[in-house]
């Protein structure tokens, strides 16, 4: 089985991966949080930082690109081969964000089958990198699923990674597992189950339901519970883990209050760890000193 750490905006960056690669580890991959081209320049300082192969040493990353221009992903898939060596990119075609799918990318792309053959054909005929995709199984409709299925049939994909959910659905019902078992029997491609798997059980479970397919990709349920892969949950593990994410944080980020927010936002998944320490957590929201939190969280341990 392989296992693979989904990208989330804001949390999955080379910080937090370096720190769980070291105190938990398990995972073969790991996609970055996506990368957006700009109209003047095709990365900003923060998303360079983020694929510099200096702040991801001994990690497999793939970078993930959010677009839906092909000349904008021939472009940035040549400057992340040429001038940082990546081999492999993914291209974003999940993500149900209403500030994404309104301008027609990620799982907003999905709507627009035409133009996506377009944009595959033209990115095809010059590509010299694998390109790989996270996709749902459409936008509106289960229906579309089966358009999508001979769509990408037709080109030469390095992975599929299939979040089998539709684009409107965001997280919410349950995915729709008999559409990926139709795509599992049937693709000439690799695939990647992505979706709900919260726990080691339901990871087990549904490596033994496919006997096709060994590849998983975990996001939320890995985030909120980082010691899960390896039921490696004690506390001394997770505080050098949160330790090593908060200094790295501080090594790089201006002020207190900038760590602390970066923190916070980890919180929101972390805090089902801790029941029943409801009073401190909500100390830990609050705070604006970071000595304090770091007080906090020794309370927590």
């Amino acid at each position: 089985m392989q296992v693979y750490f989904a990208p989330l905006e804001g949390i999955t960056g080379y910080v937090f991966r370096n720190a769980y690669a070291k105190y938990y580890g398990g995972v073969d991959k790991y996609f970055t949080p996506f990368i957006s081209p700009h109209t003047k320049k095709l990365m900003d300082t923060r998303e360079k930082r983020d694929i510099l192969p200096e702040n991801n040493q001994g990690l497999y990353i793939v970078p993930q690109v959010l677009t839906n221009k092909a000349e904008d992903l021939i472009d940035i898939c040549k400057q992340l081969k040429e001038d940082y060596g990546y081999e492999e990119i993914n291209l974003n075609l999940g993500c149900p964000s209403k500030t994404v799918t309104t301008k027609g990318k990620g799982s907003g792309f999905l709507e627009y089958p035409d133009q996506m053959e377009e944009f595959f054909d033209r990115f095809f005929k010059v590509a010299d990198v694998k390109l790989s995709i996270k996709t749902r199984i459409g936008y509106w409709d289960v229906e579309e699923a089966e358009r999508l299925f001979h769509l990408y049939e037709r080109f030469p994909f390095e992975e599929i990674i299939i979040h089998p959910r539709l684009g409107c659905e965001m997280y919410k019902g349950t995915p729709h597992y008999e559409v990926f078992e139709r795509y599992l029997e049937r693709t000439k491609h690799s695939l990647c189950y992505n979706g709900d798997i919260n726990s080691l059980e339901a990871l087990q479970n549904l490596d033994s339901r496919w006997e096709k397919c060994d590849k998983f990709m975990l996001g939320r349920g890995l985030i909120a519970r980082p010691g899960m892969l390896s039921n490696q949950e004690d506390r001394e593990t997770f505080q050098k883990f949160h330790d090593e994410i908060l200094e790295g944080y501080d090594a790089y980020m201006c002020g207190d209050r900038n760590t602390l927010f970066k923190m916070k936002e980890l919180w929101s998944w972390w805090a089902v760890m801790f029941p029943g320490q409801e009073k401190t957590l909500k100390k830990i929201k609050k705070t604006n000193d970071l000595r304090e939190y770091r007080l906090l969280i020794k309370d927590l341990s």
